[in-house]
């Protein structure tokens, strides 16, 4: 371990699901104890069971799992001292991450500041353009309906658009869809903000230019909190209808 690593003691996973058994399994591995969360519905879901013990939360559905105040409360209450976010929900939200280093919380992911950069897409196209990098034209602010009607004419009668949600990642196409009709983006602009406070608790949303059969190449990259990272290699998916497809290696 780098000298500037924290041992972890006890890990509270702030998801359900698939990704909460993961980081259960991975925790149990390397000798960690961990806490589920769940709201009351929830109960009888099998990361409730992966996990050391189970904390029951107020409120309902996806909800419950945004709520920050309550789930470092969670953390504080059962002597975790790390938060492990998995993806989606508070993954990608730096206010969290910045309140979890408040309350003495080890945040498992990037600094707030990185999250800051690169958790509202925004941001990230205006610091990618800043550097450079070349991006689809669109808007680069949370953009309201009007705009993304007047962005989407602006392309002319051969012109499409992909609306996206401003905030959050890793949601499996949630939050984003194309739209090539002037007539369905008031539809697509609904459900895509719908989506996306659902999911990442956050409803805003902003365009892009429609690139067909686009392809989403992504890079993880893995830092440990000393400088050192590594990085897993590429994974490439199709992109069809909003949705991630076809992933591989």
């Amino acid at each position: 371990m780098g000298e500037n690593e924290t041992k972890l003691g006890k890990l509270l996973i702030a998801n359900r699901g698939e990704i909460a058994i993961r980081v259960a399994r991975t925790a149990m591995e390397m000798g960690i104890a961990t806490v589920a969360i769940h709201f009351e519905d929830d109960r009888r879901s099998l990361h409730t069971r992966a996990s050391d013990e189970a904390v029951s939360l107020t409120g309902s559905g996806p909800a419950a799992y945004l709520d920050a105040t309550q789930i470092i409360a969670c953390a504080k209450q059962t002597g975790c001292d790390a938060i492990h976010p998995g993806y989606c929900f508070l993954s990608e939200n730096a206010s969290f991450a910045r309140h979890c280093l408040d309350a003495g919380l080890t945040f498992v992911g990037p600094t707030p500041a990185t999250l800051d950069l690169f958790g509202d897409k925004t941001v990230a196209r205006r610091f990618a353009e800043s550097c450079a990098v070349p991006v689809m034209a669109g808007t680069s602010s949370p953009t309201t309906l009007a705009q993304a009607q007047s962005f989407l004419a602006s392309l002319g009668v051969s012109g499409g658009v992909m609306v996206k949600s401003v905030g959050g990642g890793g949601g499996g196409g949630r939050g984003m869809r194309p739209v090539i009709d002037p007539g369905q983006l008031p539809t697509a602009f609904e459900r895509c903000a719908a989506e996306a406070l659902q999911a990442f608790g956050n409803a805003d949303l902003y365009v892009e230019q429609l690139f067909h059969h686009a392809r989403n190449v992504e890079v993880q990259i893995v830092g440990d909190g000393t400088g050192a990272a590594i990085h897993l290699w590429e994974e490439v998916t199709t992109v069809e209808g909003g949705a991630m497809l076809e992933s591989s290696p």
